[in-house]
């Protein structure tokens, strides 16, 4: 067996026996989901988006409550009671607006002063590092934050991710068959798996991210915050006055070209907040009035980028 191994021919003929039955297998799993996808052609809730999942709700709730205790049991928590109580309140106000119950909203502060960040997990579960509250300032700023990570939830865009990369998986095993068995070019192969990503996964990445600024701007408003200061706090977080940004004034991460990133850049960002804000405002009300009840979602048009993405 070792000699087989050691020699050009052996080597490719493993390589290509071994790419035929993962993708075999892959195949398999591939024809069931794309069934399944036909009926998993979803409308996301804030912006009647097509989104393709083919993971129940069911699943991807247990799956992002199993990593969330993960998370907690290996992440130093907050003790201050202020802070999080703070966290709790604004969370639980953005929760209500969603109108998600199922959810069983979570919130948790994590002690991390170095770690300017916060995330969603799939079901409702959400978590703060004590580094960004340094940029939130102010209860609306702190809305923002958590409008933006409730919608992530919200629009399921975790299992969204998950759906798309297994598709991806399945084509790079494809291109890895072809490339064994020499009907690719194993350089051409790996130079579309590297356009690929750039080209459409963390566009998609990024597409999710203003779906879920959008959204989240307008629960923060349901929730009785007043939308006119998020942009206040995407200045914050860029490190420059609103006039400087891209331009004399940069952060290290603002190096990386925005087609390489998976954010919108600051400025993008903070255009079509500010763009979206009017909207926004339709659904503010003082915190003493009953949140209202959302209205029927409805194409999304971007400024300087056109409609919100539609995906398969």
């Amino acid at each position: 067996m070792n000699q087989f191994f050691s020699t050009p021919v052996g080597r490719r003929t493993a390589l290509y026996l071994g790419a035929r039955g993962a993708l075999s297998i892959f195949g398999t799993l591939a024809t069931a989901g794309l069934l399944g996808a036909l009926s998993g052609c979803v409308r996301a809730p804030g912006t009647a988006r097509d989104q393709l999942i083919f993971i129940s709700e069911e699943k991807e709730i247990a799956m992002g409550v199993s990593a969330f205790r993960q998370v907690l049991r290996g992440a130093p928590l907050n003790a201050d009671p202020e802070i999080n109580e703070l966290v709790h309140r604004v969370g639980r106000r953005i929760a209500d607006a969603a109108r998600k119950p199922e959810y069983h909203w979570e919130f948790a502060v994590i002690q991390d002063d170095q770690t300017i960040n916060a995330f969603a997990l799939p079901g409702g579960k959400v978590a703060v590092y004590t580094g960004l509250l340094k940029y939130t300032k102010t209860e609306a700023g702190l809305a923002t934050v958590m409008g933006h990570e409730v919608a992530h939830a919200l629009q399921r865009h975790g299992a969204e991710r998950m759906s798309r990369g297994i598709l991806e998986q399945i084509a790079q095993v494809g291109a890895m068959a072809g490339a064994a068995s020499g009907a690719v070019n194993p350089g051409v192969m790996q130079g579309l798996q590297s356009a690929y990503g750039v080209g459409v996964s963390l566009p998609f990445n990024r597409k999710q991210e203003s779906e879920a600024d959008y959204v989240g701007l307008r629960l923060m408003a349901q929730a009785g915050y007043d939308p006119r200061e998020s942009a206040p706090f995407w200045e914050r977080m860029s490190g420059c006055p609103r006039n400087m940004i891209g331009k004399l004034c940069f952060r290290s991460q603002t190096a990386i070209p925005e087609f390489l990133s998976t954010h919108p850049s600051d400025i993008t960002r903070i255009n079509q907040i500010e763009a979206w804000i009017p909207e926004a405002m339709q659904f503010y009300r003082p915190t003493d009035v009953p949140i209202a009840p959302p209205p029927p979602p409805r194409p999304l048009h971007r400024p300087e980028i056109g409609p919100m993405p539609q995906s398969g």
